[in-house]
């Protein structure tokens, strides 16, 4: 299997998240003020007890600093393409954890990529898709700790379950840059049936559940997104939650010393290139 993401920094368990905002936060929001701007729907609002502290990974051998500021990260800019997929619009509210004080996180970078329906990155050799940026972008959280993105639901490759990267880089409380990166999940049940509809269904079975990736078991209950119906596709909100004093977590997330692959990466991973059976490059 690949060796995409290992767990990194301080695992802190919804429990003891909610044990760091305090019994009052786990039962009503910070100061009886509830966690949203008008910048984010009454959909997307939250109270502080929604809001905790999440598991965050390496950034896997897949990441790549392509700049490419944008919303929708469906297009391959390289021949302005579209991937194939069923949309999903995924809100992401940042926010700083204090002590028991949650605030929006503004003027953060959060970064998302993932595989298309066929288990393919963009901007890899390995993949045979260098040169292309699909499904890879960023955005800035505005005064709400809001990001918004347009996508496609991913898709699997062998040795993972379906999973989304997501990377934000802000300024600690030291001053110094502070990354968090980690992986979002999908349900199951929801995984399980969109695999099986077009263009999902022409890879197959998928060979590794939620259940057996061995890094869902480290963090995947906290960082599961619940898509809802959206029209042909689906929508999700996440709420991402971050102690800007951890030092562990702020540390650099690079896969190996110098980055991932691409144009700010390290080459290939420490385990050499992908194992046998893995994705086949699409063809030229």
């Amino acid at each position: 299997m690949h060796d995409d993401d290992l767990p990194v920094g301080r695992i802190l368990s919804r429990r003891r998240a909610l044990a760091l905002l305090g019994a009052a936060g786990a039962t009503a929001a910070v100061g009886g003020t509830v966690f949203a701007t008008s910048s984010a729907s009454a959909e997307e609002s939250t109270a502080a007890a929604d809001v905790v502290a999440k598991p965050e990974m390496t950034e896997g051998p897949y990441y790549v600093d392509e700049g490419l500021k944008r919303s929708d990260i469906r297009t391959d800019t390289s021949d302005g393409t579209a991937v194939d997929g069923t949309r999903l619009d995924l809100a992401l509210i940042v926010s700083r954890i204090a002590g028991k004080t949650v605030t929006p996180l503004p003027d953060a970078t959060v970064d998302i990529w993932h595989c298309d329906a066929s288990g393919i990155y963009s901007d890899i050799a390995s993949e045979g898709t260098e040169g292309h940026d699909f499904l890879r972008g960023y955005q800035v959280t505005n005064s709400g700790g809001l990001v918004r993105f347009t996508t496609v639901l991913p898709g699997w490759y062998q040795g993972r379950t379906v999973h989304i990267h997501v990377k934000v880089q802000t300024t600690g409380t030291d001053g110094n840059a502070y990354e968090f990166t980690s992986q979002l999940y999908l349900p199951e049940d929801f995984k399980t049936a969109y695999l099986a509809t077009d263009p999902y269904a022409a890879k197959g079975t998928p060979d590794t559940t939620n259940d057996s990736d061995m890094h869902y078991a480290d963090i995947g209950d906290q960082m599961l997104l619940q898509p809802t119906r959206n029209g042909d596709g689906y929508k999700a909100t996440f709420r991402i939650g971050l102690d800007l004093s951890d030092t562990a977590v702020a540390a650099d997330d690079s896969f190996s010393q110098g980055g991932g692959p691409g144009p700010g990466g390290g080459g290939t991973p420490p385990d050499g290139p992908p194992p046998s059976g893995s994705p086949t490059p699409p063809a030229a």
